[in-house]
């Protein structure tokens, strides 16, 4: 990997130097727009998967603000490309893509609290650890109901947590009513390093022991950690493993590997064997082809100490915010054992990027373009529609009140846990859920307060 991704940033600076363009300023003080866009088509007509399907740079209108010209040359943009983006900083991107984001610290689902269905209700799905949220004492399934003494409402949820400093107003849900209970938190953001290991813990059910995890992002800073966590699962000697991806859009392809590598059957069977494939645009496959061979395209399987080794299944908590480097590990694994997905279908992306910044320094922006697609060793990769996955046992989370992630009686991981031993549930009934008080959704998929925290990627980092 090492010397695939030293080559990458080989590449990249030849092709960057190809063309050495005159730097004009304009009136704004800024750089030429011709200047800009001239090298953000080159750039893309190198790298993008679908660099085939741009319209000609003679039929683009180079003048055009650079961060309107990059989306009119990429595919189908909002059908075959949903996921192609440009930062006007290529400092900031780079910071989201490594959990580094100025936050309250919650994600949080959406509910209507009224039939008119106007007025919403923001239910914490979780709150960051070390947040000014988590110091505030705010946890999962804490209500918030206004926002700086306003209501919250389909017209203004969208922007309403903009402010730094906000005020929170508090509610509570009964008996399918919601109301305030006159309780306010007034909370600062700060920028914080995201956490991605929410929680993990070992529950003992119908005689089995089964580990639990709740991942929200693949960080390689906090790789370590997660190795710890499957050390703790494996001294245990679990039966049985849950991992909940539900709030998890993605991250590095090197952690969502690594994953994999921590989960699979029979780990030491399959060193060095393949785990996944890429697959390039022809410019960059031919260059990669004439340096690398066909080995620059493969990800094989690699030891870990950790490896669970002995499951043959496993359960993967999912929603519609479960997408691309999480679902990555769902199609890793599924040649290899039983993944049993409980929730929602996920977002379904099955392609990736690396982010693309000028290597002269003559312009800020950052480019994170989608660069490859990727498919399991069986060379399936059908889960690239509005549909991604679907689940195997579906569970849409609208319960309330929340219960903790890891509780064994909360919503999602309940469902999985029935699957392993539904004997354990009989005193609750054969859904294995009491006195169920669902309430209204307005969207199924829960949002950050900072919605850069929301964007679905899975990336490589060369060193350019």
């Amino acid at each position: 990997m090492k010397k695939l991704l030293a080559a990458i940033s080989f590449i990249f600076l030849i092709a960057s130097c190809k063309k050495d363009m005159t730097t004009t300023t304009d009136n704004s003080g800024g750089v030429a727009n011709t200047d800009v866009n001239t090298w953000i088509y080159q750039t893309m007509n190198y790298y993008y998967l679908w660099s085939s399907n741009m319209p000609k740079i003679t039929s683009t209108n180079l003048n055009d603000r650079p961060m309107n010209y990059f989306y009119t040359i990429l595919n189908d943009y909002g059908n075959t490309d949903r996921f192609s983006w440009i930062d006007s900083s290529a400092t900031n991107l780079t910071n989201q893509l490594n959990g580094i984001n100025t936050v309250l610290g919650i994600k949080y689902s959406v509910f209507y609290t009224d039939n008119a269905q106007v007025n919403l209700a923001f239910v914490i799905a979780y709150v960051l650890k070390g947040s000014p949220a988590e110091k505030a004492g705010l946890k999962r399934g804490d209500i918030i109901l206004k926002v700086d003494d306003q209501n919250i409402t389909v017209n203004n949820y969208g922007s309403i947590l903009q402010n730094q400093t906000l005020k929170l107003g508090m509610g509570t849900y009964a008996a399918g009513v919601f109301s305030t209970n006159g309780i306010s938190n007034t909370i600062t953001k700060v920028e914080l390093q995201t956490n991605p290991i929410l929680k993990d813990t070992i529950v003992k059910w119908g005689g089995r022991k089964v580990g639990y995890l709740a991942y929200i992002q693949f960080l390689t800073s906090y790789d370590d950690s997660l190795r710890a966590v499957f050390g703790r699962f494996k001294t245990t000697g679990i039966d049985e493993l849950v991992i909940d991806l539900r709030y998890n859009g993605g991250g590095y392809v090197t952690s969502s590997d690594l994953l994999t590598n921590l989960i699979v059957k029979d780990l030491a069977g399959k060193v060095d064997k393949i785990m996944n494939k890429k697959v390039y645009n022809d410019t960059y496959t031919a260059e990669l082809n004439k340096t690398y061979g066909s080995s620059a395209f493969n990800t094989n399987f690699k030891f870990e100490a950790n490896n669970i080794s002995t499951l043959n299944r496993v359960f993967i908590l999912t929603s519609n915010g479960t997408a691309s480097a999480s679902e990555l590990v769902i199609n890793n694994l599924k040649p290899f054992m039983d993944v049993i997905l409980v929730g929602e279908h996920t977002y379904g992306k099955n392609v990736g990027s690396f982010t693309l910044t000028d290597s002269k320094n003559r312009w800020s922006y950052g480019l994170q373009p989608i660069t490859f697609k990727i498919a399991n060793s069986n060379n399936e990769s059908n889960y690239g529609t509005k549909d991604g996955f679907l689940p195997n046992i579906t569970i849409v989370d609208n319960v309330l009140p929340f219960k903790q992630l890891g509780d064994p009686y909360e919503t999602v991981f309940n469902k999985a846990l029935y699957q392993i031993s539904p004997v354990a549930f009989v005193p609750f009934g054969a859904t294995g859920i009491v006195n169920e008080n669902k309430a209204n959704l307005h969207t199924t998929k829960a949002i950050s307060d900072n919605p850069k925290m929301d964007r679905i990627d899975m990336w490589m980092k060369p060193n350019f």
